[in-house]
């Protein structure tokens, strides 16, 4: 199961107050000539903070520098519903000019070459990243530009802690272990690693977060796993149930594990009642929302393999904007041009200021100086080449009882080899409806 939760961030309160009015979603979007002259789009984004404020900021600075289009904002809701939504939308020919949407292995399901405009002769497109190039594309087109920043899966870890207690990042999995046991021996009851089961995609972060290491292990492992030919039985990939298990057997957890809660563990790490949260960097937007004076304190370092030459960050590519083959004419010249304005200098400032970045930006967007110390962290795994995609991005493969599996390995139900071996079941009937060889 892909991890896509965006929490909240920084609302930006001069900015949101220009937005245009929010349409609630409707039967279908019409685009047209206003009686000005105009051309009128509408645009598609989901109603979880702050994508609504988003998008109302970005709508507001693009009509300041485009006063002859006009952008109506459409919010849809998030998860199976919004997928079956957009889905349906695209298949009836009734989808707005412009949509915010997974990358990734979801929107692989969507049929790109099919339903969507493809974007690669625009300009902006030269200046995306490389690695997020591959997840909004296929070998037919390029489909999407992206929204927001990339963020990495790995441990964000409370600085001044590991200050007082004299640890060091760990590089190794026996060195992260060894950084707990001091924890819970002199840490004076400070938690050695926070989980929050109370939202139970959280339980996920010790197999996905490791992927990156599998990945350095065996190069081959996506590719060969989406052929059905690698399983998560199987080491390297069973690594991440075992340190999992293995790391709730000793009992480092918090006692309120099962009931803890996703903002529960971004306070806790934050105010230094924990020392490690196995998590997305993401999670520094809620810091910055609820405890924007501890953002300082935090710091992030790769879940680690078991030999630190294997030890990389996950990274999560961001979420991008999409234009359906539905919209035509002056519309499509409209809708490409808004897409085209959140890459902009204008746009970035927007981006930055609305959703803060939680790693590195994959288009010409650039992390502000004021930007987060924990941002250092994840571009120092980049800038060593100490990086890779999280399996999402390079399989389509996904079961959706992962967290399931996780909860049971983390309470103690369910041991990581019987977990491995039920999450290698979920996923077959899902690959088995893409119509995959080997399936």
């Amino acid at each position: 199961m892909s991890i896509s939760h965006r929490r909240p961030g920084r609302h930006g309160a001069a900015l949101a107050a220009t937005a245009v009015p929010l349409l609630v979603l409707a039967g279908c979007s019409s685009s047209s000539g206003a009686d000005d002259g105009s051309t009128e789009i509408t645009f598609l984004t989901t109603q979880d903070a702050p994508n609504p404020e988003t998008a109302d900021a970005l709508v507001a600075a693009f009509e300041a520098e485009h006063p002859d289009i006009s952008v109506s904002v459409e919010i849809r809701p998030g998860g199976t519903e919004g997928d079956n939504l957009v889905k349906t939308r695209l298949s009836t020919g009734e989808m707005a000019d412009v949509f915010f949407y997974n990358s990734g292995s979801l929107l692989q399901a969507l049929n790109p070459d099919s339903t969507l405009v493809d974007l690669s002769d625009q300009e902006w497109v030269g200046s995306l990243d490389e690695e997020f190039t591959p997840v909004v594309s296929t070998d037919n087109g390029l489909y999407g530009a992206p929204l927001g920043a990339s963020f990495a899966g790995g441990v964000v870890y409370n600085k001044p802690l590991y200050e007082e207690l004299g640890l060091e990042v760990p590089e190794t999995w026996d060195e992260f272990m060894a950084n707990n046991e001091k924890i819970a021996a002199e840490g004076d009851g400070i938690v050695p690693v926070i989980q929050t089961y109370g939202e139970t995609w959280t339980s996920q972060l010790f197999v996905l977060g490791d992927f990156a290491n599998v990945e350095a292990v065996d190069p081959d492992w996506a590719e060969q796993y989406t052929a059905h030919q690698r399983f998560y039985v199987d080491e390297p990939a069973l690594l991440g149930f075992q340190h999992q298990q293995e790391v709730a057997e000793a009992g480092y957890f918090n006692e309120d594990f099962p009931s803890a809660t996703f903002p529960d563990g971004a306070r806790m790490v934050a105010e230094g009642e924990g020392v490690h949260y196995p998590m997305l960097s993401s999670v520094i937007q809620t810091v910055l929302q609820n405890t924007p004076d501890a953002v300082d304190d935090l710091g992030f370092f790769a879940l680690p393999a078991e030999e630190a030459e294997n030890t990389q960050a996950t990274i999560w590519q961001p979420n991008a904007l999409y234009v359906p083959r539905s919209t035509e004419g002056e519309e499509l010249e409209a809708a490409k041009q808004f897409v085209a304005f959140v890459g902009s200098e204008a746009g970035c400032e927007v981006q930055n200021e609305m959703l803060p970045p939680a790693g590195p930006y994959a288009s010409s967007c650039e992390v502000l100086d004021s930007a987060p110390p924990l941002l250092d962290d994840i571009q120092a795994y980049f800038d060593e080449g100490r990086t890779a995609n999280a399996l999402e991005f390079q399989s389509p493969v996904k079961g959706p009882n992962l967290e399931q599996a996780t909860v049971e390995v983390g309470s103690g139900i369910r041991s990581a080899e019987d977990a491995a071996a039920f999450y290698d079941q979920d996923v077959e009937k899902q690959a088995q409806q893409l119509g995959l060889e080997g399936w």
